[in-house]
């Protein structure tokens, strides 16, 4: 899996440990789903500049935690067997909400940031949670690829 991995702007917080889970995750992911030779593209960042992203692309004034901007927006990529090569697409995380997420739900940051990832991944597979039945679905799969990683609530 070709995996870059940038920060913007250039001084978060972002540490090795961050991008290491991060690649870790996302591997996993493609290992799981058949996506082993994708191509994706991420970049951590902070609050500003996701709650930028978030209002420019998707009309939310506020920061988010994860973005996804998939390649195949209009025709959803199979969540099995991408094929070999394909551009994923792009995950932007904020940092900053993963911190304060781990802290509110009480549990590791690097657990957070690798749910992030974990969720982000879904959605450039084609997952979605907008449906009570998809909502269920990406739960049960986020479940399985945190297992996978030996990451537990």
């Amino acid at each position: 899996m070709e995996i870059t991995i940038s920060t913007e702007p250039e001084e978060p917080a972002a540490v090795p440990e961050d991008a290491a889970a991060v690649r870790r995750a996302i591997e996993t992911v493609g290992r799981l789903y058949g996506a082993e030779d994708a191509e994706v593209s991420v970049t951590l960042t902070n609050d500003d500049y996701i709650h930028t992203l978030n209002r420019q692309y998707r009309g939310v004034d506020r920061p988010t935690d994860v973005l996804s901007f998939a390649l195949a927006e209009s025709e959803e990529p199979e969540i099995l067997g991408s094929p070999a090569g394909a551009v994923l697409g792009d995950l932007v995380i904020s940092l900053e909400r993963a911190r304060a997420q781990a802290e509110e739900y009480g549990h590791s940051y690097l657990r957070e940031l690798s749910f992030l990832t974990v969720h982000g991944m879904l959605h450039l597979l084609g997952c979605d949670h907008m449906e009570e039945a998809e909502r269920l679905e990406m739960e049960e799969r986020q479940r399985h690829v945190m297992e996978a990683l030996g990451i537990l609530r």
